[in-house]
């Protein structure tokens, strides 16, 4: 049996709201809300993380202050079961 090697690679995700108090990246890569990825609050009011990935496509939103906020950046969007969209992200 020969062993499928997974690729990962790191992605990083920036969103601009100074005026947040908390920011959190969830997907499909963090069950979610399950597993929430805090952000880092930049002093020019960027938050920022760096997360590795599995190649292929990927599903995320973020939660700014408990709202969910689409990524503005992102141009490609995928219709989600609670009628709104989730942004995507493609690993290669």
């Amino acid at each position: 049996m020969s062993a499928t090697r997974i690729m990962k690679r790191k992605v990083t995700f920036s969103f601009a709201a100074p005026q947040a108090q908390d920011v959190r990246l969830v997907g499909d890569f963090s069950n979610w809300e399950q597993n929430p990825i805090a952000m880092k609050r930049l002093k020019n009011g960027q938050w920022k993380t760096t997360v590795a990935l599995e190649t292929g496509q990927h599903e995320y939103r973020y939660l700014m202050d408990g709202k969910w906020i689409d990524d503005p950046n992102c141009s490609a969007k995928v219709p989600n079961s609670f009628g709104s969209q989730n942004c995507l992200c493609f690993v290669s």
